[in-house]
């Protein structure tokens, strides 16, 4: 029996990491294309045009799950700033779903000192 209940605590946790794991490595993608994006940008770069590259980063790097209007805002008060916040649900086991939280707060100037 406690065989049985290790393959079962196994197949549990197997399929969790699978259910998890896409998203994390979208929101880690995510991340990483807001900073180098924020870099590459000039000081007086658009909310509204800094949506459209973001979306055309989204396209090439294949996230087609999420568009980055709907899971962050931008704004321009004396520095860009993108705030990212969403929620991601992937169904588990009959009606129990995983929820994943991401947040994440960027500025400009901070990624331009980084470099």
């Amino acid at each position: 029996i406690a065989i049985l209940f290790g393959v079962i605590l196994f197949a549990v946790a197997i399929k969790a990491a699978i259910a998890i794991w896409p998203a994390y490595w979208d929101d880690k993608l995510i991340d990483k294309q807001i900073q180098d994006l924020l870099k590459e940008s000039p000081e007086n770069v658009t909310p509204s045009k800094f949506n459209t590259q973001m979306e055309q980063r989204f396209t090439m790097n294949g996230i087609r799950d999420l568009h980055f209007k709907d899971i962050a805002q931008v704004t321009y008060k004396n520095d860009l700033i993108v705030i990212k916040k969403y929620e991601i649900r992937k169904p588990f086991i009959m009606n129990i779903s995983l929820v994943m939280n991401f947040e994440k707060t960027f500025d400009q100037k901070t990624a331009k000192q980084a470099e």
